[in-house]
């Protein structure tokens, strides 16, 4: 007999954050209409409202903007490792947990948590895809799948690749401006649901809400 597959009922958000239970997270914010994926790992990291992860997402030290789109297995500031020791292997800051001393070195940790990511509002970053250290994406932007993120990305540009490049633009200059002017993304919920069906047509809603 053969199989039938039978989706999972979607869970409803809500102004509380949705968290799966499988995923482990660390010293970090998530906002309001928030989801956050099966087997995540998040690490002293914020998200702004709406934004949402798919499975096996890892985040280090990252700020995110609301309505970010996150797919699966996406690696946001991978942590380093020590390459000025003898070994690079975390034993050397780990200590405790292979009885190597009674305290960890805090040290790494803290250099681990310089130059945080920082992530604009309304950002898609496919599935796979690996944004480094230090690196900032502009609002709208769009990182396509597997590619790994090695330098600033600005505002809606979609880039592609290893390391990724630019490859177009979402939007011409002028559009692109006129809505990082308006801002929808910090509308209240009330403002959103009035004006809900204008997001489908950049040309109209630029027309009403051009500051």
């Amino acid at each position: 007999m053969p199989l039938i597959y039978k989706p999972k009922q979607e869970e409803k958000l809500s102004i509380t954050p949705y968290i799966d239970e499988s995923s482990q997270i660390i010293n970090s914010y998530a906002g309001k209409w928030t989801s956050i994926g099966a087997y995540n790992k998040i690490i002293e990291s914020s998200f702004g409202d709406y934004t949402y992860t798919m499975d096996d997402v890892t985040v280090n030290y990252t700020e995110i903007g609301k309505f970010c789109s996150i797919a699966s297995h996406v690696c946001i500031n991978p942590v380093q490792h020590p390459m000025n020791r003898v070994t690079q292997h975390h034993m050397t800051y780990r200590k405790v947990s292979y009885g190597f001393g009674s305290e960890d070195d805090e040290e790494i940790f803290d250099w681990r948590r310089t130059q945080r990511v920082k992530i604009g509002h309304d950002v898609w970053i496919g599935h796979g895809a690996i944004i480094m250290k230090g690196v900032e994406i502009g609002t709208g932007a769009v990182i396509a799948s597997g590619s790994i993120v090695t330098k600033n990305v600005d505002p809606y540009t979609i880039v592609a690749g290893v390391p990724a490049k630019p490859i177009k633009r979402r939007f011409s200059p002028e559009i692109s401006d006129c809505l990082l002017k308006i801002s929808w993304w910090d509308w209240s919920r009330e403002k959103l649901e009035t004006h809900f069906d204008e997001l489908n047509d950049v040309e109209t809603f630029i027309v009403a809400h051009r500051k």
